[in-house]
Parts: structure tokens; sequence; C-alpha cells
């Protein structure tokens, strides 16, 4: 027990929270690169929106599927196992992309990148929990989504580096992603404190109460509901807003790609400050609020003409979401 706690104070900014960033960073880098390259893959394949649409939505529907098993999975084989599968995962989701000749591979590789980032965030969310003491997790937890939020942007960023400024091609840009991968599994592999259901155990000894009793709360099922709300509404937005750009407004791929990982990059400053000012103001007063805001900018960016307010609002929208 001393030993857990002694590991359980270290400092915020531990080798095992930089670890969580980063892999989190390469956990979600794929969410939006091929959202990004619609533009281009509706002209290569010769897409319909019914297509587009399916490619969007079925490696979403595999993830939430399979979102309680890998949880449950979590529990009994560990932290680090799991992270260093999601790594896998993604790794042969990458490489599968780069050799797409068709819709379908797509599909399935698009697929492997979702699913990846549906077995890490059970065991890294576990890790960072049990490796702070509860005043501190919320900012340990910031600072994790912030790695999440820069996977996010880097990879519409690398977008328009790659494919859109250099040429290199769209398959080539998954590709280039395998390294970073493979150094994130080495990176892992080093963590020293791992948490265990034994410590998980200790925490509810006191109460005498089951997890599973103490977690199934009505707040929690009401906070579930919201935020599976909010995810589907992003899921439909987004499906489509990178081909809005190019053929209502005239942008390129890259000046597009960019905008979209802008966006997410707001994320790095905004993330850790929002866990900040959630723990000062209250969790529940801080989201309604930044929800707020990043609702009325998201939809003054389509109503207000004008490549220059779409990209401050859009921007403003970003920011204030990831506030929350």
């Amino acid at each position: 027990m001393s030993e857990y706690k002694q590991k359980g104070y270290r400092e915020i900014l531990s080798y095992g929270l930089i670890v969580m960033a980063v892999t989190h960073a390469l956990a979600h880098a794929f969410q939006n690169m091929h959202t990004a390259l619609y533009p281009t893959l509706v002209a290569e394949f010769a897409l319909t929106n019914q297509q587009v649409g399916l490619i969007s939505s079925i490696p979403s529907l595999i993830s939430a599927l399979l979102s309680i098993p890998m949880g449950l999975l979590s529990d009994k084989v560990g932290a680090k196992k799991m992270i260093i599968l999601s790594i896998i995962v993604a790794t042969c989701g990458a490489l599968l992309a780069g050799l797409a000749q068709n819709p379908y591979m797509l599909i399935i590789a698009v697929s492997l990148l979702y699913l990846n980032t549906t077995i890490y965030h059970p065991a890294s969310y576990s890790f960072t929990t049990f490796l702070f003491e509860p005043k501190d997790r919320t900012k340990a937890l910031g600072v994790q989504g912030a790695g999440g939020t820069l996977g996010m942007a880097l990879g519409p960023i690398s977008i328009a580096i790659l494919v859109g400024i250099l040429g290199f091609g769209w398959r080539r840009a998954y590709i280039a992603w395998v390294i970073p991968l493979l150094l994130g599994i080495i990176s892992v592999w080093y963590i020293k404190f791992i948490p265990t259901s034994d410590d998980e155990d200790k925490t509810s000894k006191g109460t005498g109460v089951s997890g599973a009793s103490k977690l199934w709360t009505k707040s929690l099922v009401m906070f579930l509901s919201f935020g599976g709300l909010k995810t589907m509404a992003a899921s439909m937005t987004i499906t489509f807003l990178s081909l809005w750009p190019v053929n209502t407004r005239g942008m390129n791929l890259a000046l597009a790609s960019l905008i979209f990982g802008a966006s997410s990059l707001m994320g790095i400053v905004a993330s850790p400050l929002g866990g900040i000012f959630a723990a000062r103001y209250g969790e529940k007063r801080w989201i309604i609020a930044t929800s707020i805001v990043s609702y009325v900018s998201f939809a003054l960016a389509f109503l207000i003409p004008g490549n220059i307010a779409f990209t401050v609002f859009y921007l403003g929208y970003g920011f204030f979401n990831l506030f929350s």
C-alpha cells in the first residue's frame, strides 16, 4: 500500500503522464485524417454522399459496439498490455490505409484506426486516474486530454503539409505515421508503474459498495447521454465539413485541413486550462458555460459570410469545445 501511495503522488509531469499524453496524441492522430481527405477521396474513388457517410459511420459504429467489451478486457489484461495492443492495431490500420486501393479497404483501415482509440481509452484513463490523488486528477486528465487534441490537430495538419503542400499523396501520409507509432510502443514498454485491479478494489473498501453499484448512477447516465448526443452531432457535421469549404467556399485542401487542424490544436491550451477552471468553479457549471459559447461560435461560422469569419468562429468553436 505504501508503495502505491509513493508512486501515486508523484509530480504532475511524471514520465507516465507524459507517455499517456504522447500516446493519446498518436491514438487520435488518425481520427480526422480521412475526413480531411474527403475531397481527394471523392474524386479518386468517385464516391457518393451515401458512401462518404458509410466510411464515416461504420468505423464509429464498430468502435461504439466494442467500447464496453474493451473496458472489461482492460480490467483483466492490464493497462500496459492494452495500450500496446491499441498502438499495434493503429499501426496495422495505418499500413492498410497506405495500401488501400478501393473504398472497402479504406473502411477496414479506418475501422482499425478507430478501434485503436476504443482499446486505448479505458486503459490509459485507468492509468492516469490511479497515478494521481483525487485533487490532482482533473489537472492530470487535462494534460492527457491535451495530448489527444494535439493528435486530432496533427492528423489534418499532416494532410495539409504532406498532401496539400508537398504532394506526397494521401497513402504516404498514413504510412508516415508508422514510425511514431512504433516509438510509442517503446515508450509504453518502459512505464514502470502499472495500475492494477488491486488498487481499484482498495478505493472502495472503505464504503463497502461495489464498483458497479457506485458507477451506474442517474447523474452518470445523464452525462453519458449528453456526451453521446454531442458526439453524434459532431460526427454528423464533420463528415461533410471538409467537403463544404472546398466545394462551396473555394478553399483548397491544404487550407481547409490547416483550419480543421488548428481548431483541434486549440486543445493544447484549452484542455489543461479547462481542467483547472473546472476544478475551481465546478465541472457541471463549467461544461454548461463553455458548451453554450462553443455552439454559438459554431453557428456563426456558417451564418456569417466570408472565409475569414468562418475561420475565426470555427477556431473559436474548437477552443471553447475543448475548453470544457
